[in-house]
């Protein structure tokens, strides 16, 4: 009997719900940063609310400050729970090519037609979205499995001009490692490597409102 394949849908679908996210009652999280870029070394203080909006403070430089805030954005952004079908409902989903490492593409149509993903044992490999007038394609290297859903450890993005084609910036490749506070999964430490250098972003003294501890940096434990 030959086996009846997963609709393109129903196999991004396990995927998407695949990630790891927080659920509704994360209470938000605090620490101090530490920034380190082009040999220069920048500390300050985050605190994120249960409504996951950031109020950071301690940076006089304003070129780390921003690059604080967006990194800040980027970690709750993805973090944040939504239904499949609160994101996806006005979309179809074909299947595309299938890579010779297993990689299955899917090709989105509807209110997101232009978009690209393919999906590799239940993950999200490659992310290819048109975002606020660009295209960003995110290749995701290797990933850890919390038990709850998995997280990106090693991933590369790059951002192209929609219509030319053009590259806008260097390729990004980014280095997550991640510690579970609290029972909850938080961001610790954070390397961007470009041609232009490197920056990290350290959390330390990591705090969620109601765990028993707080996370130092070098606790054992953090995803390498």
């Amino acid at each position: 009997m030959t086996a009846t394949l997963p609709l393109a849908q129903d196999l991004f679908r396990a995927a998407y719900e695949n990630r790891y996210t927080w659920d509704a009652d994360f209470p938000g999280f605090s620490a101090d940063i530490t920034v380190a870029k082009n040999g220069e070394t920048f500390t300050g203080h985050v605190t994120v609310g249960a409504n996951l909006k950031p109020e950071i403070t301690g940076f006089s430089n304003e070129e780390i400050f921003n690059a604080v805030k967006e990194q800040i954005w980027e970690i709750t952004i993805h973090r944040v729970r939504r239904s499949f079908e609160d994101v996806h409902s006005k979309n179809t989903f074909t299947f595309g090519a299938k890579d010779e490492d297993g990689s299955q593409e899917i090709i989105v149509g509807g209110a997101s037609a232009g978009d690209r993903y393919k999906i590799k044992n239940n993950v999200v490999s490659m992310v290819h979205r048109h975002i606020h007038g660009t295209v960003v394609t995110i290749d995701t290297l290797s990933v850890h499995d919390t038990g709850a859903g998995y997280l990106a450890h090693r991933y590369s993005s790059i951002y192209h001009n929609p219509e030319t084609g053009a590259q806008i910036k260097p390729r990004q490749n980014f280095t997550d490692e991640y510690q579970e506070i609290g029972g909850y999964q938080i961001l610790v430490k954070r390397t961007i490597e470009d041609e232009n250098g490197t920056i990290t972003f350290s959390l330390q003294n990591v705090s969620v409102p109601g765990a028993s501890r707080s996370h130092a940096q070098g606790e054992q434990g953090a995803i390498q």
